[in-house]
């Protein structure tokens, strides 16, 4: 029988009469650990990092789905992608349960239907070119799961992200990654220490596929959108530290090329 660790009894007590200080060092003292777990998974994310790369690579997409918590930080990890590193709209999609309203606002039951899931990857015209990553810290979430072992019969290839062990996500994923951070402060409050696990696997897995696909120069965004003053300064920064130019050369050639990267292209070729 399937162990739910992120149900567990909390290990603190009588939370409401602790003081607040008591309280967030309680939390803190959880958080420390989120790291240390992840780092017993760190070859499983660097396998997930390379088969998602290669996808990417040959045109295909990433889909994250999941609900709640887990389908949002999906929501968030896709929709910073382009902006950061220039990658096309749709290459990354997140599905939430419950469609973008669940995004502010709790549906109900929305994760209970197990064929859900595969209906809406299906509305989005999946196929074995793509890859479906789930994400459930419980590793139970039915709309998860049911999207997960209908990729898997379909030869989609099936990433699950969970906190508990030998999960229904984890059985029904090719390749499941399982970060066991152990019960939470508050029992079963799952938008805590796992929430911030999962936040810190998805900024790994999709900065270190961007790296792979080539959307960074040395640490720099060179593809990044210009879409504010304080990215337009960031770029005008990396062209004067990468062409050692000054403030006012670096700000026109970032205005005549309309990127980091097209700007750098145009000094680094032959004239």
């Amino acid at each position: 029988m399937t162990e739910h660790i992120t149900e567990k009894e909390s290990a603190y007590k009588h939370l409401e009469k602790m003081s607040v200080y008591d309280l967030l060092h309680a939390m803190n003292q959880e958080d420390r650990t989120v790291p240390l777990a992840i780092s017993k998974v760190l070859h499983r994310i660097e396998t997930v990092v390379i088969l998602i790369a290669e996808k990417l690579k040959n045109g295909g997409r990433l889909f994250y789905i999941g609900s709640g918590t887990s389908g949002r930080l999906g929501v968030v990890d896709a929709s910073e992608l382009p902006p950061t590193f220039g990658l096309e709209e749709g290459r990354v999609i997140a599905i939430i349960a419950g469609g973008d309203k669940a995004i502010r606002k709790a549906v109900e039951f929305a994760e209970d239907d197990p064929e859900q899931g595969w209906k809406d990857l299906q509305s989005c015209n999946v196929n074995n070119s793509d890859v479906v990553f789930g994400i459930a810290a419980s590793g139970m979430t039915p709309y998860v799961v049911g999207a997960l072992k209908q990729s898997k019969d379909n030869g989609i290839l099936a990433i699950g992200l969970t906190c508990n062990p030998n999960s229904p996500v984890s059985k029904n994923a090719h390749y499941p990654i399982e970060v066991v951070v152990g019960p939470e402060v508050v029992t079963g409050s799952t938008r805590m220490k796992a929430g911030t696990a999962q936040k810190l696997v998805l900024n790994m897995i999709s900065t270190a596929v961007m790296i792979q696909l080539g959307h960074i120069k040395g640490n720099s965004m060179v593809d990044m959108q210009l879409t504010n003053n304080k990215l337009i300064t960031r770029g005008t920064r990396i062209l004067m530290n990468e062409l050692n130019i000054n403030v006012i050369e670096a700000g026109e050639l970032l205005n005549r090329h309309g990127s980091v990267r097209k700007a750098l292209q145009s000094r680094q070729s032959p004239t």
